[in-house]
């Protein structure tokens, strides 16, 4: 079959969005594609389970329904992720993402689809896959746990030291959160909480000298963990580094996207958020969730304000402020790809 794209310039254009929901259905850290059926528009290429949102009904109800009739398994916890706009010839859809972590029965091939279980990271093995739903992929090889480094009050070779110990004895590593009883796949694969093997560590140090970088590369490379670092745009240039993160000041003079691989901000709201997206970011840190050491006085704004501002954001976003591994379950079910952490990423209480 020909693995071509149609244009979706304009068709689309003037067409009321059509609502869908897409489970990102989990077991033992891997997630399930199926492949359209012969007779279906697009047939032969691969998606994530689930359909429209019937008038009246609720997303989570939606993906439950379809999850039932296409793969004859039970929901029992799906959480809300990514929301998705995309431009097929035919229509324009509104793709909702939810994480599906919990659930009864054995999927089926209910509607004549093939399913294939794929692991975040690795070669796809289904293809091609609609448009719609490729960039996803990505998204889910991103970790749960995204630790930064110790604030630059620390001196460097402190700093260094406590990093080195942490991601010698494997850790920050959120493990697994229980599973409901009943349940056929474990909620939470460690150590990226979602399957993936992917580590990150966010290089946040101040005016980062080359020298200290490079001490920091060097780690990152020692123990296969990817540096993000911290730093001005064209800082980040002169680094060599491949990785930035960006600053809410940083991000609000952006006109584009830096020609970096991989390219996250910190953010205060639901603005913030829709700017990076548009921006073509790959994620976003969003808080702060509790008070912290760090702002004393500052009450953070607790997890209803930040489901809130993150709910259906269209890029994954991590929170932050007074967390640790264990929270990891509670920011899941709030919307959040995973949790960042400074103090409790390398033991502070």
């Amino acid at each position: 079959m020909a693995e071509t794209v149609p244009d979706r310039a304009s068709q689309a254009e003037g067409l009321k969005p059509v609502d869908v929901v897409c489970g990102v259905v989990w077991r033992d850290g891997r997630y399930l594609l199926a492949q359209r059926p012969e007779g279906r528009i697009w047939a032969g290429w691969w998606e994530f389970p689930g359909g429209k949102i019937e008038p009246g009904e609720t997303p989570r109800n939606a993906i439950a329904r379809e999850l039932r009739e296409e793969l004859g398994i039970g929901v029992t916890r799906a959480d809300p992720w990514l929301c998705k706009s995309f431009d097929y010839p035919h229509a324009r859809v509104q793709l909702h993402f939810f994480h599906v972590r919990a659930w009864t029965g054995e999927p089926a091939c209910l509607e004549g689809q093939t399913l294939h279980w794929q692991t975040p990271g690795a070669a796809c093995g289904a293809g091609p896959l609609l448009p719609a739903n490729a960039p996803i992929l990505r998204a889910l090889d991103m970790p749960a746990l995204l630790p930064v480094t110790p604030p630059p009050e620390v001196p460097h070779g402190e700093a260094l030291q406590r990093v080195a110990a942490a991601l010698a004895h494997g850790a920050p590593d959120g493990g697994s959160a229980p599973v409901a009883p009943g349940t056929t796949q474990d909620a939470a694969p460690a150590p990226g909480g979602s399957g993936s093997q992917s580590r990150w560590l966010q290089v946040r140090r101040g005016d980062l000298m080359p020298t200290q970088w490079r001490d920091w590369l060097a780690l990152c490379v020692e123990h296969g963990v990817r540096p993000i670092a911290n730093v001005a745009p064209g800082l980040a240039a002169g680094l060599g580094a491949d990785a930035l993160h960006l600053n809410a000041a940083r991000l609000a003079q952006l006109t584009s996207r830096p020609e970096l691989e991989l390219v996250g901000a910190s953010v205060h709201g639901r603005a913030e958020i829709e700017r990076a997206a548009e921006l073509g970011l790959d994620y976003v840190i969003l808080g702060s969730v509790n008070s912290t050491p760090s702002h004393p006085g500052a009450s953070g704004i607790g997890w209803p304000a930040w489901a809130d501002a993150a709910l259906w954001a269209g890029l994954p976003v991590y929170a932050i402020g007074g967390l640790r591994p264990t929270d990891l379950d509670v920011a899941r079910a709030h919307g959040a790809s995973g949790i960042a952490m400074i103090g409790a990423a390398w033991g502070a209480p």
